[in-house]
């Protein structure tokens, strides 16, 4: 495709905002391999012409490397096994879509780059060359359900801090022996919660928000990091909101998502969406910490069931934590009765956040609090589900994010930070000396003094 007819098409496609179309997963063509094949042509095509994703996933450079290196020069030229490289790179960040393509719907060309990706690697899962590796990693309840026994968990946690037990990980599994993995505690967050004395609160509610939570505890948070989610309580309670959990849960099925298993993602939607719905109808909006689990709630899901009524309900009442506490605010209801100053904080925002195009609240929230400055970090930190921890591509992960790690290395601040706890810990794999990071939700709590 010439540059010429690139420029011509972005003219014709307006400025409208992208949108978005279902995902018609269920339909026998969207696993045809051959109308599989002509769509991945006639995108790659367009995208070889325009370019302007380069500096996004590795699945770009991959693509336009193969062009240039093909004979032809051309799209024509590359081999198709080339192809299935560019959709193993892409981990469905959604970037892309959102921020860079100008020819997304309703552009006629009508390019969904992610979704196309969606598409061929559920083919690939049809196929059954989906890898044991890629299967383990991705069923986050059960592995979480195994290493969460405590003598399991112990051993787990021993083998994953030695350097002979992450040796043997990626020998066996493929795990990266210098990626960060988390560790597994046996004293979940639900037990946590469920051992709490509850405070009276006398819940206000406003027109976008009930004052009473549900927390998704996420597999995440519930079992590898509890305290993000007891630092999210106590500043909900803080704020005179009522909050309990869920009653049950499973995965969000984003990791499922990532590797194409969408009747995986259907059984755990299954799962989740009654639970999320009888809160709701109790008068209960939903939050949950990982920035991630929202976008299956709010985005995919959707996209994937758009008949589905419940799925539609859940997504209009689940909440970011820091779009919930900005909305509060903006009620008059937040409280700012700050006691500690953080001063300069590196706050890196997720991709899976910024897509949900809710604009930087979390920033917005901790510029609230005095004595506090946030240099924002807009960029990629290559950690992205499950890839960064895979042997083969975590090199290339670390290269993603290294313009993040520099950025927190040269900004001199005091506390560092991510949405993503993952990209978080992603983050501080690539910096000189150790630091740690520290949640936004925990950096909120040490404010509050709570």
């Amino acid at each position: 495709m010439s540059s010429e007819k690139s420029a011509t098409g972005a003219r014709e496609g307006g400025l409208e905002a992208p949108t978005r179309h279902p995902i018609d997963w269920k339909n026998p063509a969207f696993r045809d391999e051959t109308a599989l094949f002509q769509e991945l042509e006639r995108v790659f095509d367009i995208c070889h012409g325009c370019r302007r994703c380069f500096s996004l996933c590795n699945s770009f450079p991959t693509l336009f490397d193969a062009v240039d290196e093909s004979p032809s020069g051309e799209l024509d030229g590359v081999p198709k096994e080339v192809y299935w490289k560019v959709v193993d790179h892409c981990y469905l960040c959604d970037m892309c879509y959102m921020t860079k393509c100008p020819y997304v719907p309703p552009h006629p060309w009508a390019l969904d780059f992610p979704h196309l990706m969606l598409r061929a690697k559920a083919v690939k899962f049809e196929r059954g060359e989906t890898s044991f590796r890629d299967k383990v990693l991705s069923s986050t309840d059960r592995v979480g359900a195994i290493a969460g026994i405590p003598v399991v968990a112990s051993i787990v946690n021993a083998a994953n801090r030695s350097a002979t037990g992450r040796r043997l990980l990626e020998k066996t599994l493929g795990v990266h022996r210098d990626a960060p993995v988390p560790e597994y505690h046996t004293d979940t967050f639900r037990r946590q919660e469920a051992r709490r004395a509850k405070p009276d609160v006398q819940p206000v509610a406003t027109p976008q928000t009930r004052g009473r939570v549900a927390i998704f505890a996420t597999c995440y948070c519930n079992r590898n990091e509890p305290q993000i989610d007891a630092d999210l309580v106590a500043v909900l309670e803080h704020n005179g909101i009522e909050v309990k959990l869920v009653p049950s849960e499973k995965c969000c099925g984003m990791p499922k998502l990532e590797l194409g298993d969408l009747k995986s993602v259907e059984r755990l939607k299954d799962e989740n969406v009654p639970a999320m719905l009888r809160v709701i109808e109790e008068g209960y909006d939903i939050v949950a910490a990982i920035p991630s689990c929202v976008l299956m709630f709010k985005q995919e899901l959707p996209l994937m069931f758009p008949e589905d009524a419940a799925v539609q309900t859940v997504r209009k009442h689940i909440f970011d934590p820091f779009e919930y506490l900005m909305l509060r605010h903006q009620a008059g209801l937040l409280r700012t009765d700050f006691q500690r100053e953080l001063g300069k904080v590196a706050y890196h925002v997720p991709c899976h956040l910024r897509v949900q195009n809710l604009g930087l609240k979390t920033r917005d929230v901790l510029k609230l609090i005095p004595g506090t400055t946030l240099e924002v970090i807009e960029r990629c930190s290559g950690h992205d589900g499950t890839y960064a921890v895979k042997q083969e591509f975590h090199d290339i992960s670390m290269k993603i994010g290294r313009p993040v790690m520099q950025r927190v290395e040269q900004s001199g601040a005091e506390w560092y930070s991510s949405d993503c706890p993952m990209a978080g810990h992603q983050i501080e794999n690539g910096l000189t000396g150790e630091r740690a990071p520290t949640h936004p939700l925990s950096l909120l709590r040490v404010a509050y003094g709570i």
